[in-house]
């Protein structure tokens, strides 16, 4: 595909545009609105397409929960290995467009790596997920990020304490959901481990408070995402920080999102992930 028409998608979803803006600069650019149909199909997230790894693997056990957060009562998708007695735990950070299967797979994926992953839904405050993608990401824009940071903190404390969980707690998230985990690693000290997929980068005057080890992914055609990473990078240095920087050469933003057939990039995905797994058992451990 155009690469100028991932781009164009990825300012759609990001900017955000208006759709009718994006409809009608995505019909310049294919040539007609006839093309538009097959477009939208090849790009835009179809959930169905979700691995589903593990949805029927009886050696897991996945359920709604919810937890009090700073904003109230939050909703999340817990999964977890049923034959370890005390696992360590993992937070997922979902993208813009809120908790959904792609997401819920990204914890199950995780629980048959021997985690328990919490995936919460963050916008549990507005009235939760909602099956309009599109909506989900304007209702992102309108949260509190401090307290949806609070919320990933209260999330923390619920896996601390959960029966299954052993106590050590890491965090990894996607896109919008990557941002919050560099967010997060630098107001909350009990992190052991974060994991950053194409996350945009926080003030570099911020992370002298980060206690964590951080595994920061990005997509090499990423320009939007990655042009943050250089200041970032220096200031974890100056801080003392540990921390992993890959650079998925010719890949696009949102490659690990296997539900998004043009953007997703099945070789750079496994590699992460692999990287991702060793990381959190290695500092989880």
């Amino acid at each position: 595909m155009d690469q100028r028409i991932i781009d164009l998608y990825d300012e759609y979803t990001h900017a955000p545009l208006p759709r009718r803006v994006f409809l009608e600069r995505l019909a310049a650019l294919a040539g007609s609105a006839a093309a538009i149909p097959a477009i939208l199909s090849a790009i835009e997230p179809n959930y169905a397409r979700a691995a589903v790894v593990g949805e029927n693997d009886t050696r897991l056990a996945a359920e709604k929960v919810s937890f009090q957060g700073a904003t109230g009562d939050v909703s999340g998708y817990l999964a977890r290995p049923k034959l370890i007695d005390k696992a360590p735990a993992v937070v997922v950070v979902h993208e813009n467009r809120g908790l959904n299967a792609y997401v819920e797979d990204v914890a199950r994926r995780l629980a048959t790596e021997g985690f328990v992953a919490l995936a919460p839904d963050l916008l549990s405050p507005l009235g939760g997920t909602p099956q309009d993608a599109d909506k989900a990401r304007d209702m992102i824009g309108q949260l509190d990020t401090d307290k949806t940071v609070n919320n990933l903190i209260a999330a923390m404390s619920y896996l601390m304490a959960y029966r299954y969980s052993s106590a050590k707690v890491g965090a990894v998230g996607f896109c919008w959901g990557g941002g919050m985990i560099n967010r997060l690693a630098i107001k909350a000290p009990d992190l052991k481990a974060g994991v950053a997929f194409y996350g945009p980068t926080p003030d570099p005057a911020l992370v002298g408070t980060v206690k964590s080890p951080l595994l920061l992914h990005y997509a090499g055609l990423d320009q939007r995402v990655n042009a943050g990473i250089p200041a970032y990078d220096e200031a974890l240095k100056k801080a003392g920080v540990e921390h992993q920087i890959y650079v998925y050469e010719g890949v696009n933003h949102a490659f690990h999102n296997d539900t998004s057939a043009e953007r997703y990039n099945k070789e750079a995905a496994d590699l992460a992930w692999k990287r991702t797994v060793e990381f959190l058992k290695a500092k989880l451990a």
